[in-house]
């Protein structure tokens, strides 16, 4: 369950505090970022045999699980893990989904990082690490081999919040959607005002995933949102749009 893809934006994207137009790490054309020592955001998800989170609450848990890495003290200024993540970030923007269960979950627990909890779903965020450099208690995890589910159609999405809106025509599995979620919810995030990534931090970091009508779709990717588009290294074209990120504050 993994997406080892790098997102491409449009290069007309407005520029960010963290990502200019002219410098973005989810544009497709190959840029000074290539040449930088390349790092990826590993997530592990908690699925156990006998009780699997739902398909839908494990896509918000993992956007929610880059959301708090984005926002944690020790990602900013002098922490701990700010280097990482300003190396992270300095290059292609890689996200990494695998799993874990039990003797497996408790030693991926016990390294630094943060676990997300959500209705059914676990996801621990860790700090960045290089390509060849993973911890080996995660190296070893599997990457691929298991889907997720919804046991019961989700609930209708609260469109007053933040919504991720996911590709009505594209089939991917359960951690290629986990890390296309992440890149949407940071797409959300790099966008947003001090103030605006306030108050989402202190509500929780609240949003829905959901999948539109196709007509609904084709409005929202070319409605000023952010966008994310798939450099297309596993499961889908390259190009393809994955995600669109659509919080209050961004809506024209």
């Amino acid at each position: 369950m993994s997406d080892n893809d790098t997102p491409v934006s449009p290069s007309e994207s407005p520029a960010t505090s963290h990502s200019p137009a002219a410098d973005s790490p989810f544009r497709s054309e190959r840029t000074p970022r290539d040449e930088a020592q390349q790092y990826v955001l590993p997530l592990v998800v908690h699925i156990e045999k006998t009780a699997p989170p739902a398909r839908t609450d494990a896509l918000r848990t993992a956007a929610r699980a880059v959301l708090v890495m984005l926002s944690d003290e020790r990602s900013a200024g002098e922490g701990e893990w700010a280097q990482a993540m300003r190396d992270w970030q300095d290059a292609r923007i890689r996200k990494v989904v695998r799993r874990a269960r039990g003797a497996e979950w408790r030693k991926a627990s016990a390294l630094p990082g943060i676990t997300v909890a959500g209705e059914s779903a676990e996801v621990r965020v860790f700090p960045p690490v290089p390509l060849d450099g993973w911890p080996k208690e995660l190296a070893k995890l599997q990457v691929s081999g298991t889907d997720l589910d919804d046991p019961e159609p989700p609930t209708a999405p609260d469109t007053a919040g933040p919504v991720l809106w996911l590709n009505p025509e594209l089939d991917m599995s359960a951690g290629k959607a986990m890390a296309q979620a992440g890149h949407g919810a940071q797409l959300a995030w790099w966008e947003l005002s001090e103030t605006e990534r306030k108050a989402w931090r202190e509500a929780g970091f609240p949003l829905s995933v959901a999948t539109p009508e196709a007509g609904r779709w084709q409005e929202l990717t070319v409605s000023g949102l952010p966008v994310v588009r798939d450099a297309g290294f596993t499961e889908i074209a390259p190009g393809s749009c994955t995600v669109v990120a659509d919080h209050p504050a961004l809506r024209g």
